[in-house]
């Protein structure tokens, strides 16, 4: 196993149990929900890159119908599944062991795909030139992304960003990615910055905690990174942070 294989399993280890991944919110989410157009009768709604699923149970129970929920993570999907059982949402949530950039189905099949902060994996611009072709005609898309909130960005962020993910984009930019790759823009909208904390960060760090003391050391060094990552997210939040990204297959 590579070191870099080995970061990955401690990374997925670090995020166990935990209800989300990445920064998101569900009322956040519902409200989002509520902006798209109305799907066609038994649409085929889709989850790319879902964790343990805190999306696909959202649009679970907001369509009430099968929700494909695609993961790379076997432990991810396994938690996604006991937890729909626990909701009652098992017989809605159809899990898929897959790299979301390499899905093998048919061309315009998707008439819903969601994809909260994975898209980030493929570059933005690589989801939305991948995934396009997968959608159905008028397909919605709605992909969050780490996005600038500010033309001002500290010289420190600027360096952090560029080692990161130095795809990381304005708003207006990503728009035009999305033109470029075949969809209408109907609508951004940015994630409040408290999501970061109330449904990631702080229990995140309770976990984090958990795990310190008799943590190895590929996992210390995943603990020690983010706790650089928060701590600079406490620091400079203002200055980027998720969009969400209203798409329609042009």
């Amino acid at each position: 196993m590579t070191d870099h294989d080995e970061q990955i399993e401690a990374l997925i280890e670090l995020h166990r149990g935990l209800e989300r991944q990445g920064p998101g919110d569900p009322s956040f989410s519902r409200h989002i929900l509520s902006l798209l157009p109305e799907l066609p009768e038994n649409a085929h709604i889709v989850d790319l890159g879902c964790g343990a699923g805190a999306g696909a149970l959202i649009l679970a129970e907001w369509f009430d119908t099968t929700i494909t929920a695609v993961d790379f993570a076997r432990p991810f999907l396994d938690d996604l599944e006991s937890r729909a059982r626990a909701q009652g949402l098992d017989h809605l949530i159809k899990t898929v062991e897959a790299d979301m950039g390499n899905l093998n189905w048919p061309p315009a099949s998707i008439d819903l795909l969601w994809s909260e902060g994975a898209a980030y994996n493929l570059t933005f611009e690589g989801a939305l030139k991948t995934w396009r072709p997968l959608m159905a005609p008028n397909g919605i898309a709605v992909i969050s992304e780490i996005t600038w909130f500010t033309t001002d960005i500290p010289v420190p962020v600027l360096e952090f960003w560029q080692e990161a993910y130095p795809q990381i984009a304005s708003e207006s930019k990503n728009a035009a990615l999305a033109g470029a790759a075949g969809f209408d823009v109907l609508g951004v909208h940015r994630l409040p910055a408290q999501a970061w904390w109330t449904y990631y960060y702080d229990p995140l760090k309770e976990r984090m905690d958990a795990l310190r003391r008799s943590a190895a050391p590929v996992m210390q060094a995943v603990i020690e990174e983010t706790d650089a990552e928060i701590a600079f997210f406490e620091t400079y939040g203002d200055s980027y942070g998720y969009a969400f990204y209203l798409l329609k297959a042009a």
